[in-house]
This record gives C-alpha cells, structure tokens and sequence, in this order.
C-alpha cells in the first residue's frame, strides 16, 4: 500500500550544506534508491547520487541511512515505520563532492599500493595447482564489490582523517590477507600490511564485518590471521630461530 514517507536528505558540497525535508510516495517492494529517484524525477533534479546496477552488486550507492553505511538498492522501505523519518546521507569518511556523492579516491590509491600476486619462477598460467580447500578460503574475500562500506565505518579514519595516509583499511588488508594465505604467492606481505599499511591500528571491533552487504567475515577470516602472521614473524622464537637457520630467498 502506497504512503507518503517523510525523507531528510543531504545537499550540498565538502565546502558546507543542510539536510533538507521531503514529502514522497513510496509503493510496495521499494527499496531507498527507489525513493532517491523519484526525488530527482519530481523535486530535486539536480539531487547527485550514484548508482549503477540496482542489484546490490557494482557498489556505487554506497550512503548512509539513518546514520548506517548500506547500499541505497539493498535498504527496503519495509524496514522503516511509515511515521519514521528517514535521513540519507553521503559516506562521512570520504570527501562529499555533491549531495550524496563522495570521492573514494583514497580507496583506488590503497589498491595501487598493494604488489599483485607474484606466482613463482617459471610456473606457467596453466600450471596452477591449488588445494580445494585453499580455493574456498580466498573465495570469501573476492565476493567484495568494493562498495567501500567497510572502509566507511571504520573508525580508525572514519574519526581521524590524519591517519588515511598510513592506514589502507580493512578493505586493503583483506586484500593483503587474501594474497598471504594464498599457496602460490611467494611474495612475503606481513612487514608492508604492517609497517606500510597499519594493520596495526586494527583494533579489531567487527564494525567493517557488521556493514559487509556480502556478509564477508572481514574481521574473523582476513584481519585477525593476518595479525597472527604478523605476530608470529616478529615475535615468536620458534619462527625466528627457524628463519635463521633455514633462510631462503622468496
């Protein structure tokens, strides 16, 4: 049954804005995106957002709602009270370029700072050979749509814009720890995901997990054994003694 829900959206730059009120009719099965458009189509033509498949798989309409990083295509409407306000808007920790669109580029030069797989010499591309198992452990992580949520929420730059620079995030990380676990990657990651790119300043507060729209365990199965790598070069007297006695160039 169609009724007319009270929506309170951010407008303007990084420079300064306002939230702004709106009357909408919202129909059955429609989810905030739905909403967002029929904004731009009746009231506010110029309303920035971006979007792209409306399938909860691109990662594009990343915002916030109601103070919660969601994708605007995967937050229903049913989920909200028809008396209850619903405020939109952009993601807090990145720069806001208009309305609900922010500049992820931070994001995209963390990636460039990550070395890619590094197979070993003279394996060719059809001679990959990988365990079962080791294949399911690093599929988890290549579900992510680079929605960016995780790297949204986390407070370690969500709260403290002076540590981006040393900090990739638990998008990145996940990504270092992907390439770590992997039986065919000769590259040693711990020192840069330490030394480099701050798995250090983790934490470990599960708040990038609780925003994954693809339910990775971010937290469980990326950032803490990585953190037991890391621990286990630097401090364990086992694996020292052993990196002496059998060093070798990787």
């Amino acid at each position: 049954m169609a009724y007319d829900a009270h929506f309170r959206v951010w407008r303007g730059t990084d420079e300064g804005g306002a939230l702004e009120d709106f009357t909408v009719p919202v129909h059955e099965g429609e989810v905030v995106l739905d909403i967002i458009h029929r904004l731009q189509a009746t009231q506010a033509p110029d309303l920035a957002v971006r979007w792209n498949c409306k399938a909860g798989k691109c990662g594009s309409c990343s915002a916030e709602v109601n103070g919660r990083p969601r994708l605007l295509c995967m937050t229903r409407m049913s989920t909200f009270t028809e008396a209850e306000i619903v405020t939109v808007t952009p993601m807090r920790t990145f720069p806001i370029i208009k309305d609900l669109v922010t500049d992820v580029s931070f994001n995209y030069q963390k990636a460039r700072e990550i070395p890619s797989f590094t197979p070993p010499a003279g394996l060719a591309p059809g001679d990959y050979r990988m365990q079962q198992v080791d294949v399911e452990r690093s599929q988890e992580f290549r579900k992510c749509i680079e929605c960016f949520l995780c790297q949204n929420t986390c407070h370690v730059v969500r709260d403290h814009e002076e540590n981006k620079a040393a900090f990739a995030g638990p998008r990145y990380l996940m990504r270092i720890a992907e390439l770590e676990m992997h039986p065919l990657d000769t590259a040693d990651r711990r020192e840069q995901a330490q030394n480099e790119e701050g798995l250090g300043y983790c934490n470990i507060t599960k708040c990038c997990t609780e925003v994954c729209p693809e339910h990775i365990k971010i937290t469980d199965n990326a950032l803490i054994p990585l953190k037991e790598r890391v621990a286990d070069k630097k401090y364990d007297p086992v694996v020292w003694l052993g990196n002496k006695l059998f060093r070798r160039d990787r």
